[in-house]
């Protein structure tokens, strides 16, 4: 029977790819297909060209006053890259752009509101006029795409989109219409916050706060209430203590063991780490890399895991027993110097975290059949949940003071710093949550009820549904969609909503262990090993759907993710 599973996703898949069509469709549908790529490319081209294009030269300090050293070292560096040869951080001359550090940076730092608003206008309206407007390309994607969802015998591109996914059409539409709802009396209240705070800081702008306003204001507002500097915390996360505390918290959960196993494989630099992944018995049943330090001249920046070979009885060696899976996990840590250890800050553990989620799908898997074996095969929309599940503990108060202790004196983390890494986490929730459900629900218009060539343009799309979920109506003149690489050059389209979605089922299965009592350790091993047999165990092999409802009894619920982001008591209410 799961054989037949497997069989049934790949011809799906090819039927996707237009090979049941007949002769004259399926070229049509290959020249659709070879369209779409080049318009894809192009648009992305447009995006990297425009965002390049603006460059503003300030040789006046107090005009970027308030920007950190950090942001004023790099403005001073593109500015020497420009040709400014005597450019420093201190003296300038500087040169701010649309990338997003520096975009960043001056939208919550940058004192000078003139400055502001002058980036944030070029920002919404990057590659939409000129040669490298992006409307007419735009048009042309959505109208391709649906030519396409028909001659597969689709009503629209979302239903293509979401026949190899986790949700339907109508459940992304009903889950995002759920999320606004809670989000929208918090987000307004977020903006009555901001006011009445940048009125007592003496803004002149506090009774008309606009969105080069906000970034600014929040940043100063979170810093009042929270007073966390994430570089203060380093000492508090030192690497080695952070990897024990994960490890022991993966053999609480899944009783598994992970043990050093360094020159058991070659390494491609002395850094990188091997570990041996065991059962309850001793047995190794997967093994992984983990490539912890930045090295700016050969690697990349970010964090990401991946699979180095999958678990597979196929491709074992002796044809009976499983090949066994390795992983491999790579980080952008600042590199030990001397004794001092590699310093984390919070926002770095919780990548750790997150990625060791994704690992662990890959090699505690239950899976013979590589097809289907951890990762592969996972619809998109639900690939993040053991990802995004793990980050949840290190908000957990055991889990986290077992791993944040100071690298010099061994002392806890204080009290009051926890309880404040524990508020800001819903700092704002509801008017987060709102710009990414703009972001989706556009995203899900244009692609089931727009009509390309109507009488409706898609910025009009956009205006409709910011209605309803932004608190502040975009400018007239915003053209972000011009520059919405997701869902045009990315992958995402049609699929947004998946962020969420991936959420809401994080959330959910956390709670199962909130349900059991996370201070009740037999019940939180209980409920891990649970966790494991299933959610872990299945990969691509079982509808994930299905798997949920086995590891929680019930259809996934949007209530938690409500609960931790502080949303709930709007959305009883609503």
């Amino acid at each position: 029977m799961f054989y037949i599973g497997v069989c049934a996703a790949q011809i799906k898949e090819a039927v996707l790819n237009g090979v049941s069509l007949e002769d004259d469709k399926r070229e049509q549908f290959n020249k659709i297909e070879q369209e779409l790529e080049k318009l894809s490319h192009k648009f992305s081209e447009n995006v990297l060209d425009a965002t390049k294009k603006f460059e503003k030269l300030i040789t006046d300090k107090k005009e970027i006053e308030g920007l950190p050293a950090t942001a004023l070292g790099l403005a001073a560096q593109t500015a020497l890259s420009k040709g400014h040869e005597n450019a420093t951080a201190e003296n300038g001359p500087w040169i701010i752009t649309l990338d997003a550090p520096s975009f960043m940076s001056v939208m919550q730092h940058a004192k000078n509101r003139v400055l502001r608003e002058e980036v944030y206008r070029a920002y919404v309206s990057r590659a939409s006029s000129g040669d490298l407007d992006n409307t007419p390309i735009i048009d042309r994607i959505l109208k391709l795409r649906l030519e396409k969802a028909k001659l597969l015998g689709y009503k629209n591109y979302a239903e293509v989109s979401m026949a190899m996914k986790m949700a339907t059409v109508d459940k992304a539409f009903e889950l995002l219409e759920k999320l606004q709802s809670a989000s929208w009396d918090p987000a307004v209240q977020d903006m009555e916050d901001l006011k009445s705070f940048s009125k007592s800081q003496g803004a002149l702008e506090a009774d008309k706060l606009d969105h080069w306003d906000i970034g600014f204001w929040s940043e100063r507002l979170r810093e009042s209430k929270y007073e966390i500097n994430e570089e203060e915390l380093r000492p508090y996360f030192s690497l080695p203590k952070v990897m024990d505390g994960l490890f022991n918290l993966a053999k609480t959960l899944f009783g598994i063991d992970i043990e050093p196993a360094d020159g058991l494989a070659p390494v491609w630099n002395n850094d990188v780490r091997f570990y041996c992944v065991k059962d309850s018995s001793g047995s190794p049943i997967a093994y992984f890399y983990f490539d912890p330090y930045s090295r700016p001249s050969e690697k990349k920046g970010g964090a990401w895991m991946d699979e180095v070979v999958s678990r597979s009885r196929v491709l074992s060696r002796n044809g009976t027993t499983s090949r066994l899976p390795v992983a491999h996990m790579v980080c952008n840590q600042t590199p030990p110097v001397g004794d001092k250890p590699s310093l984390m800050t919070f926002r770095e553990v919780e990548t750790v975290f997150h990625e060791f989620g994704h690992a662990l799908q890959h090699m505690l898997t239950k899976q013979d059949e590589s097809l289907v074996a951890g990762i592969r095969g996972i619809e998109w929309d639900a690939v993040e949940l053991p990802s995004q599940f793990m980050e949840n503990w290190c908000y957990h108060r055991d889990t986290l003071m077992s791993i944040a202790k100071h690298y010099q004196t061994g002392e806890s983390l204080p009290e009051d710093v926890y309880l404040k890494l524990l508020a800001a986490r819903t700092f704002r929730a509801g008017s987060f949550s709102l710009r990414q459900l703009r972001f989706a629900s556009v995203d899900l218009e244009l692609h089931t009820n727009y009509v390309p060539g109507g009488s409706e343009s898609v910025f009009d799309v956009d205006q409709r549904v910011s209605k309803t979920t932004q608190v502040l109506p975009p400018l007239p003149e915003d053209r972000f969609l011009c520059s919405f690489s997701h869902i045009f050059a990315g992958g995402y389209a049609a699929g947004y909503y998946s962020y969420k979605w991936a959420e809401v089922l994080s959330a959910d299965a956390f709670s199962a262990f909130e349900d059991a009592g996370l201070n009740d350790s037999k019940a939180v091993q209980d409920t891990g090993r649970r966790f494991r047999e299933t959610i872990l165990a299945f990969g691509g092999g079982k509808p994930p759907l299905e798997v949920f409802v086995e590891f929680r009894g019930r259809e996934p619920s949007p209530e938690p993710l409500l609960r931790h982001n502080g949303l709930l008591s709007t959305a009883a209410s609503a």
